[in-house]
């Protein structure tokens, strides 16, 4: 792919914009960016790109600089604006990032997708690969963009990469190596339109695979596994509730591989990171580190030293017997179910933010058996009353600043608050990890308020 004096539009100066846009520079492409936000809210990063040789559009997208390009790139998470659809009836392509990446990218392609659980499985098949002395680097949705690593890469190199559904929608030859997909529910409705759209994109990473391909599909998941007959390449299973042909599966109290024969790896006893879907992510990992060459022992340790990721079911302090926990990265209603089913004290639930499109009448039954107290917060709140009404005593926080007060109040001591909000942060902040670290940060001057009742 040459793309020298090639018109490209870079659409959204976020982390993969940025990446696209240097990457295009240095292969001599004629890059323009363009961006919702104005130049004043860009700053000093607008002369940054002018002085490389970029054109920077700031302050909207215009349909003429769509029509001119030779090339789209569109970062994640930009929605489908109509300026695509008027490009792409033109005849010009769109590619995201990661597919530009494939294109010039040596070495191994690891793809996790799925709606829950991505970025904790990523990160864990890159410490099982790096522990088992493997030229590993963590890339993608998580990490640092695909693209970032075309120049340097080597054939002896393995990208493990979080892949979300906005990244494949845009694909064309991308095709990893080894594919996992976690598991589905609902998610990103306001992007894609609906669910069969959500999932039209995340197959594609299954699908695109060729027979000398593998896929770790959820066996306990039935539309994931149904996916086994959709791809030409090797389906291994992961389950936590059932012996598998060719997979990794609980038997026993043991996680065992089978490839031929049985391999007990470490026994469940040894996951530390809490819940059954974390059980589920470590069977995920498991399985890949295995088709990748880890060995039993390697992984055996790799998993016991794993204690999970900030944001996700993290305890973040107990004050006066209530504990607190941060799951801000639960954006989703699966994920909110999954947080709350890992715990068997009373919890005073934080719920709300932005919605995405969801339905929040799956979250009674499991609210009605295991809740004290919703505290409701941000644009979703009134649709969270309204799915929840009738089950379970609600409270309202007019700003985040008051959830952690509001919360501790409704608590009674041995129980969790815990922040698992079902939905995104982007109401409030920049992104999930600034409302986590905002939770925390209250929780602390909470403890703070009392101990100095207490002197």
């Amino acid at each position: 792919m040459d793309l020298r004096d090639k018109k490209v539009l870079v659409v959204g100066l976020g982390k993969t914009g940025e990446a696209v846009a240097d990457f295009l520079i240095k292969r001599g492409a004629r890059v323009k960016i363009s961006e919702k936000k104005t130049a004043t809210e860009l700053g000093d990063r607008v002369a940054s790109w002018t002085g490389r040789g970029a054109e920077v559009e700031a302050g909207g997208h215009r349909l003429a600089s769509f029509l001119d390009a030779d090339l789209i790139i569109p970062s994640p998470g930009i929605p489908p604006l109509p300026e695509f659809r008027a490009a792409r009836e033109k005849g010009i392509p769109l590619l995201s990032e990661i597919e530009l990446a494939y294109r010039f990218l040596n070495g191994t392609i690891v793809g996790i997708t799925g709606t829950n659980g991505k970025s904790t499985t990523t990160t864990l098949v890159h410490k099982i690969l790096k522990d088992a002395g493997r030229k590993a680097f963590l890339a993608g949705n998580i990490g640092t963009p695909l693209v970032s690593f075309a120049d340097r890469s080597r054939t002896d190199h393995i990208y493990v990469t979080e892949i979300s559904s906005f990244q494949l929608e845009y694909i064309e030859t991308f095709r990893a190596k080894v594919a996992a997909f976690l598991n589905v529910s609902q998610n990103h409705l306001d992007w894609h339109g609906g669910f069969e759209d959500y999932f039209a994109s995340k197959i594609k990473l299954v699908t695109g695979l060729d027979w000398s391909g593998q896929a770790v599909l959820n066996r306990d998941d039935a539309p994931v596994w149904g996916l086994k007959e959709r791809t030409s390449a090797g389906v291994f299973g992961f389950s936590r509730r059932r012996p598998l042909r060719r997979g990794c599966f609980v038997r026993d109290g043991w996680v065992v591989v089978r490839e031929g024969r049985d391999v007990r790896v470490l026994p469940v006893t040894d996951v530390k990171l809490p819940g059954l879907h974390n059980l589920e992510n470590v069977l995920a990992a498991v399985m890949t580190g295995h088709l990748l060459g880890a060995s039993p022992g390697r992984m055996r340790a790799s998993v016991r030293a794993f204690r999970g990721l900030e944001h996700r079911l993290e305890r973040v302090l107990t004050v006066r017997g209530v504990e607190f926990v941060n799951d801000s990265k639960a954006t989703t209603v699966d994920a909110a179910l999954k947080a709350l089913a890992s715990f068997d004290r009373p919890i005073v639930l934080v719920l709300g933010g932005k919605d995405k499109g969801s339905d929040f009448a799956p979250l009674r039954r499991i609210v009605k058996s295991k809740v004290r107290q919703v505290v409701l917060v941000g644009a979703a709140k009134e649709k969270i009353r309204a799915a929840l009404a009738g089950v379970v005593p609600m409270d309202e926080a007019g700003s985040f600043s008051e959830v952690v007060p509001k919360a501790f109040a409704a608590a009674r001591r041995g129980d969790v608050v815990l922040l698992a909000p079902a939905c995104t942060s982007w109401d409030m902040f920049a992104n999930f990890e600034e409302r986590g670290r905002t939770f925390k940060r209250d929780v602390g001057k909470l403890a703070l308020k009392i101990r100095g009742r207490r002197r």
